[in-house]
């Protein structure tokens, strides 16, 4: 029951980041990095007050480790922030990050020399026909917006191009770093509260490189309307606002997520995020109405269906509704 309740609680926490998240990107497109900036301030000073203990606690993994591990982290993360500026539509962005699956398989192949069952390696072709169908049908309407010049659309095709290839790069980083973790892990124990405040923590100076974007987003949000915060009846511009929930719920979001890895297996984590992404990208498809075509929901079932493989929930589901299905006799 605990672990119900922190999915559900987890839920309604990605539900609201993403309801703010989609009402920031709209407003100011290019705001990606005060965002995240904002959320990485929030948890290093949250795990430097209670997980650091003012810097008294010593760290159970080394620095050097957590710095290797850091700069994939901040990289993966300002490479996915600048993909949205490159005409990569929110759906897309999210269905591309679904392939971190593959991405992990095939690292996980080549580095740890692991190797998988039938099942697995049909589940990855799926997901890979998925992310396939997608992004060559998103790329065909890149290329044919009559809205645009010639010239334009080329221009915008190659940007398009572009973000696909910082995509790319972004899964392959992030599938890397989930391997480098893994390994840390073996070596020294699963710490993953003190993994989550050093990987906050220690990339707050690469921002100082992003200064200037963060600060003009700043200028732009003190300017946007004015907002009566209900209850306290405070007013201050609404994108402060906006920004303010969101570093809010997405600290919510992060600590369920951390709870839940501890109170159930890694199948039920893998599946409750599966399903977040599909909420995700129903919410988006319908907020920002974007073209959304009949091979674009064959491409997301294809995705999914794959990543469910993948976990082996259909396998799970038996005994557990077997089990629902057997009533004690009344006497």
């Amino acid at each position: 029951q605990y672990s119900c309740s922190m999915a559900v609680f987890m839920f309604h926490g990605i539900a609201l980041t993403h309801g703010f998240l989609l009402d920031t990107h709209r407003q100011f497109p290019g705001c990606g990095n005060i965002v995240t900036f904002s959320q990485f301030l929030f948890i290093a000073v949250e795990g430097f007050i209670f997980e650091a203990n003012f810097g008294r606690k010593r760290p159970a993994i080394p620095i050097r480790y957590y710095l290797i591990m850091v700069a994939m982290f901040f990289t993966v993360s300002v490479v996915n922030n600048y993909a949205l500026n490159l005409n990569i539509a929110m759906p897309l962005h999210m269905i591309f990050r679904s392939g971190s699956l593959i991405a992990s398989m095939a690292l996980g192949i080549i580095i740890l020399k692991k190797r998988y069952s039938i099942s697995k390696y049909t589940s990855i072709a799926l997901v890979s026909v998925g992310i396939f169908t997608c992004t060559f049908m998103s790329a065909k309407q890149v290329a044919s917006d009559s809205s645009l010049s010639e010239e334009d659309g080329l221009r915008a095709f190659l940007w398009w191009v572009l973000g696909i290839a910082a995509l790319t790069f972004a899964l392959l980083m992030s599938a890397r770093m989930g391997i480098f973790q893994e390994t840390l892990y073996k070596q020294f124990g699963k710490h993953s509260k003190e993994a989550l405040f050093y990987n906050h923590a220690l990339p707050l100076p690469g921002f100082l490189l992003l200064a200037p974007n963060i600060y003009h987003h700043a200028v732009l949000f003190s300017h946007s309307e004015p907002f009566q915060v209900p209850v306290i009846g405070v007013t201050l511009p609404i994108m402060w606002f906006y920004l303010f929930m969101n570093v809010i719920t997405q600290y919510v979001c992060i600590r369920g997520v951390f709870i839940l890895t501890t109170e159930c297996t890694s199948l039920t984590v893998t599946l409750v995020v599966t399903l977040r992404k599909f909420v995700s990208l129903i919410f988006s498809i319908l907020y920002f109405r974007n073209p959304f075509t009949a091979w674009h929901w064959l491409g997301t079932c294809f995705v999914f269906v794959g990543t469910l493989m993948y976990t082996e929930v259909w396998n799970s589901l038996g005994p557990l509704l077997a089990r629902g299905r057997k009533r004690p006799k009344q006497e």
